[in-house]
């Protein structure tokens, strides 16, 4: 058996659903986050923007974790986090202080996505510098250690040890990050290439003496998933994550993601 398969076939088959908090009221997007649990969604995401990213570039949104804290209260069973928050957009004490609190009005139920932030809207129309892609990702690498620290500090501490979803796919960069202090890795992209950027991250845990199956391997889908999802699952993926956009938060791509997550819990 692969490595690559043992990690697989340790985990559950997990499915999220990203509801877009976009183009949409409030009380809308409440609504999206309650139907998605009941359907039996794993988890709830966000994500963390000041503006959409599709359809009307001006048209309604709203802020990432004031939401998160929201639906903390509003929720009960799903995991609830960001896909992804941005590094630049808080301090990192700060950002693990708001982790640790989300953290414990949902009774443990928050997972810290996080990246090194890439939309330039956002940063230019908040007064963020900007900055290089290369620049982001060092600052993400320093922020990691201040966030972990901080959870070490606080009082109370966490409710639980946070997991923490590093998004992204640098290869130099960015996966060295997720071995030293990812939980989860999250991706984008097909089978293959999912498996050699896999391989990659298999390699930077064995260099630094981690278990390469501690890190769970997430991955954003679309389509159907009888089509694209025992191939992803082949790869090393158990954790597959559709999209839901506002206003009309259309939730059919989750129930068949579902319906197929059961298939393969047997």
């Amino acid at each position: 058996m692969s490595e690559q398969s043992s990690t697989q076939l340790s985990r559950p088959v997990r499915i999220g659903v990203q509801v877009q908090p976009q183009q949409a009221d409030y009380a809308q997007i409440r609504r999206a986050v309650a139907a998605a649990e009941e359907a039996g969604a794993d988890l709830v995401l966000n994500w963390d923007h000041f503006f959409p990213l599709y359809g009307d570039p001006d048209g309604k949104h709203f802020e990432c974790w004031t939401m998160l804290g929201a639906w903390a209260e509003a929720t009960t069973r799903v995991e609830i986090g960001a896909l992804v928050s941005c590094n630049s957009y808080r301090n990192p004490d700060l950002l693990a202080d708001m982790a640790r609190t989300v953290d414990h009005i949902s009774d443990g139920r928050l997972l810290l996505g996080i990246g090194a932030g890439w939309f330039q809207r956002d940063y230019d129309e908040y007064g963020y510098e900007f900055g290089t892609a290369g620049s982001r990702i060092g600052d993400l690498a320093e922020a990691m250690p201040r966030i972990e620290a901080r959870w070490a500090r606080l009082v109370p501490a966490p409710v639980r040890d946070i997991p923490v979803m590093i998004g992204g796919g640098g290869e130099k960069k960015t996966l060295p990050l997720v071995a030293r202090h990812a939980d989860i890795w999250h991706s984008f992209g097909d089978a293959e290439t999912l498996r050699r950027k896999a391989g990659l991250l298999d390699g930077y845990c064995r260099e630094i003496g981690r278990d390469p199956r501690e890190v769970e391997r997430s991955v954003g889908v679309e389509g159907d998933p009888a089509d694209v999802g025992d191939a992803l699952l082949g790869a090393g993926a158990t954790l597959f994550t559709v999209n839901a956009g506002g206003p009309g938060y259309d939730l059919g791509p989750l129930r068949d993601w579902l319906a197929w997550r059961d298939d393969h819990r047997g």
